[in-house]
């Protein structure tokens, strides 16, 4: 995408790979900050660069800037094109890393069980294990490898680099002691011995430390790269929404084409059931438009000749003649696509811990190796010694349990939050839990239904239950011959209530009004007041309060008629579910401040917040004036949580701080938020931020634990006071630590509904 801002300056997007982590991000947006008359902001999670560049600079430009910092960039695929990809088609990098991490796991578990279990340790077993290993170290563990060499080149270090020399100096290490060491020698065993002394690791080999880190680190590499490639879902959701031809009204006659051959000005016929192709305005015909898969109301728009109609709406009335206004990029669905990409796009990257201090750490641990070996040597120690040393300091530095520390805890917490309906997409989303203070919550499908029904049926005079019965079987059967949703929502309550409903005679579907006809003898009246008007019927005073009474509810109110007297008003709503109420009270007893925002009108959302116990409401808005009410909060220094669940929430979700969707609404919805509740229930909101919160702190705690070992056995080993062996064995403790701290999430309970009995 680009385009031109003032000044003559252009923004495009770049499409940036190679990158590995949030340090990587740095170091491309640094490269592009530093061209005169250029920002950029790099975006690791979503792999793509914002770069506002002066008229004089090209896109070779800045694409000659990124490579020359050891990563690739190009002009990102149109969305149009990545709709048109099959939705199940794999990324080769996933797929190439699934590859490494299961070749690797069938190879790297044995040469740990042999190396670890000495009743295993058969004649010659020591040049299996590096038969096993060898493939591990050097094709499994070759993205690490490359991404360190590029680091090196550019001179930066990052964890890779760490990992590299780690996995090289482990493999280096067994290869002296199995050539030119001991540990070659037929019937060669290894025991743990904790008894420290320098050089007691010439005969020992490491070759399990090198598999186990890369196996470790591989696997969370491939977690990490699956939740990254569901980035652009959110726009391919949306784009697909759209109508794929159309028939154009051309020369007299029809004529169906593919909706990219539209033009402004050309005229469409759109039949029942059919998608409106682009937008435009209705020339012929008079029917309603169903709107809910873009805009999430239930309540279908009636429209006429004159009225404007919003391509990917569902025609669900009569035939109609559509003059196309807008086209391709210009529609609103199109546009809403774009607000989706800009707002994830002006998230900045969440950086883990352990890349930040990577910076710091890496070069740190280097420089203590390199130190360890030459004041050993100084010191008139042995080679061999000071060798084991160095090697000991890299591999008790070597950030196996901090590759764990994201991945283990992200998979038994999402693995839990599965369990519960509730489904959290990387490690990135947790951050912002911890800090959110406000909640806002899209009013239809998400507190309320979502669909319309029967709330009340208020009968003229005072016949009580019966005349409520006769009301029912008559209106419900004559609303029944109808397809619109108040129509469904009256005829299904009447099914229920009264039973089989009476056929119908002389059917009559006044447009915009309502209907007509004859059930049981009775000739029936069912809509608007005006309906009834032109019928020359009035409703009586008590009708016309409860009428007034539901409309300033926000409700809809359906007159009926028959035998010449007005007879009863129905009413109609779109209710809050029954669990709102209690979702909205458990949000607000985690510190969160709930606000109801929806594009239904004032009196309606009111009367809803009230139900459900919100105080503050905004009401009316257009979907790109959702986007605009959450940065708004954001403006006002609020860390905003938007729960949604149509597609004019898609943007506002990404715009979010965290994006909470309805598992019962939209994919465009789903794919754009950061977790998803699959139960359409409001209570998972308040348990999918718990879960979030208490799997951050986990990982802190891991992260934390994780450096703890290290950073307390880092000055064992430069003393020479810790073998290799010992350095691989504390580090797997480290891990299993790690590990172990991480399953403790498969006891989170969640506060409403019976205890789970897989979690004990």
């Amino acid at each position: 995408m680009s385009a031109i801002a003032d000044g003559g300056a252009r923004e495009l997007d770049l499409a940036i790979g190679g990158m590995t982590c949030a340090s990587c991000a740095a170091r491309v947006e640094k490269r592009l900050n530093r061209m005169e008359g250029v920002t950029a902001e790099v975006n690791f999670a979503t792999e793509k660069a914002r770069v506002t560049a002066p008229a004089g600079v090209s896109a070779d430009d800045l694409i000659a800037q990124v490579e020359a910092t050891g990563y690739t960039a190009a002009l990102p695929t149109a969305p149009a094109d990545e709709a048109d990809a099959p939705d199940g088609a794999d990324d080769p990098e996933l797929a190439e890393l699934r590859r490494r991490l299961v070749v690797s796991v069938l190879l790297a578990a044995p040469v740990v069980v042999l190396a670890m279990v000495p009743a295993l340790q058969f004649e010659h077993w020591q040049w299996l294990s590096l038969t096993m290993s060898a493939p591990v170290v050097v094709w499994g563990a070759a993205p690490f490898h490359r991404a360190a060499w590029t680091n090196l080149r550019h001179g930066a270090a990052t964890m890779d680099t760490l990992i590299s020399l780690g996995v090289i100096a482990a493999f280096g290490w067994s290869l002296y002691a199995l050539f030119l060491g001991e540990a070659g020698d037929p019937g060669m065993t290894m025991s743990f011995d904790l008894t420290p002394s320098r050089g007691s690791g010439q005969h020992e080999i490491y070759l399990e430390v090198a598999s186990a880190v890369t196996v470790f680190l591989l696997a969370g590499r491939y977690f990490e790269a699956r939740a990254k490639r569901r980035s652009g879902a959110a726009l391919r959701a949306l784009l697909e929404l759209g109508a794929k031809d159309v028939a154009v009204l051309r020369e007299g006659g029809e004529v169906r084409v593919p909706v990219d051959q539209l033009a402004v000005g050309d005229r469409f016929v759109v039949r029942p059931g059919e998608k409106v192709a682009t937008d435009g305005e209705v020339e012929e015909g008079t029917s309603a438009i169903d709107a809910s898969l873009l805009t999430g109301e239930p309540v279908p728009v009636e429209v006429g000749p004159g009225d404007a109609v919003t391509g990917a709406t569902v025609n669900a009335g009569g035939r109609l003649v559509v003059r196309a206004t807008r086209v391709g990029a210009d529609t609103q669905l199109a546009q809403m696509a774009r607000l989706v990409e800009s707002a994830q796009m002006g998230k900045a990257p969440v950086q883990r811990l352990a890349d930040r201090v990577s910076a710091v750490f890496v070069p740190v641990v280097i420089a203590l190796a390199a130190g360890t070996l030459g004041f050993w040597l100084g010191h008139g120690e042995p080679a061999a010694g000071a060798f084991t040393a160095a090697v000991s300091v890299l591999i008790i530095a070597c950030p196996c349990a901090l590759g764990l520390a994201t991945p283990t805890a992200l998979l038994v917490g999402t693995g839990r939050g599965a369990q519960l309906g509730i489904l959290i997409k990387g490690p990135e989303i947790l951050e912002s839990t911890r800090e959110v203070d406000t909640v806002v919550l899209d009013k239809t499908g998400t507190v309320t239904t979502g669909a319309m029904a029967l709330v009340g049926v208020h009968v003229a005079g005072a016949r009580g239950r019966d005349g409520e019965a006769e009301v029912l079987r008559l209106v419900g059967a004559l609303e029944d011959a109808s397809e619109h949703p108040i129509a469904r929502a009256i005829a299904d309550a009447a099914r229920d209530r009264v039973g089989p409903l009476f056929p119908v005679e002389s059917f009559s579907n006044r447009e915009g009004l309502g209907v007509e006809g004859v059930v049981d003898g009775h000739a029936v009246v069912v809509g608007r007041p005006a309906l009834l008007d032109d019928w020359s019927l009035s409703l009586p005073a008590d009708l016309d309060d409860a009428r007034s009474a539901a409309e300033a509810q926000g409700r809809t109110a359906i007159a009926a008629a028959w035998d010449g007297e007005a007879r009863a008003v129905l009413v109609v709503a779109d209710s809050p579910k029954p669990t709102s109420a209690e979702a909205i009270a458990g949000l607000s007893a985690l510190g969160l401040r709930p606000v109801l925002l929806t594009g239904d009108n004032q009196r309606a959302a009111r009367a809803v917040a009230a139900q459900v116990g919100i105080d503050e409401v905004v009401a009316e808005v257009l979907p790109q004036d959702k986007v605009a009410a959450v940065a708004r909060l954001q403006d006002r220094g609020a860390v905003v949580a938007m729960v949604g669940d149509g597609v004019n929430d898609a943007a506002a979700l990404a715009q979010a701080d965290l994006g909470l969707a309805m598992g019962t609404g939209t994919d465009a919805a789903i794919e754009a938020s950061d977790l998803t509740l699959v139960r359409g229930d409001l209570r998972a909101a308040v348990d999918a931020i718990r879960l979030s919160r208490r799997t951050l702190r986990t990982i802190k705690g891991n992260l934390f634990w994780a450096f703890a070992y290290n950073v307390a056995a880092l000055p064992l080993a430069a003393a020479g006071l810790l073998n290799p062996l010992i350095a691989g064995a504390a580090m797997a403790f480290s891990s299993v630590f790690v590990v172990s701290n991480s399953l403790r999430l498969r006891r989170f309970q969640p506060l409403h509904g019976p205890p789970d009995p897989e979690s004990s």
